[in-house]
């Protein structure tokens, strides 16, 4: 098991999107707060779990993708480091990803 570091701008968003998520129905939120942890812990556990994706930008090598279960229209994007997985994003597929993991 690796432990996992969520960086400032992937925990802003898991707020940002619970905050939206709210306005319809707070337990759903409180339930995807959770649900958005315990997939944190899946990918500590089993990091290849995710699928590669956007292999074509140099600074995102090995950067894998894992839907939250149960929202899978928001996903995890992260690298498997040597001793820890390293959480870069977490967006709502509707999202332009290319677009925004290139920020």
């Amino acid at each position: 098991m690796k432990p996992v570091r969520v960086r400032p701008r992937a925990d802003s968003e898991i707020d940002a999107l619970a905050d939206y998520i709210a306005r319809d129905d707070l337990g759903v939120a409180l339930r995807f707060m959770d649900t958005t942890r315990e997939a944190f812990d899946l990918i500590g556990a089993q990091p290849g779990i995710g699928s590669l994706r956007y292999a074509h930008l140099p600074m995102l090598e090995g950067l894998r993708v894992c839907p939250v279960p149960g929202f899978e229209n928001h996903l995890v994007f992260y690298i498997e480091r040597q001793v820890y997985v390293d959480v870069i994003r977490v967006l709502h597929s509707a999202r332009d990803l290319p677009a925004a993991l290139a920020e």
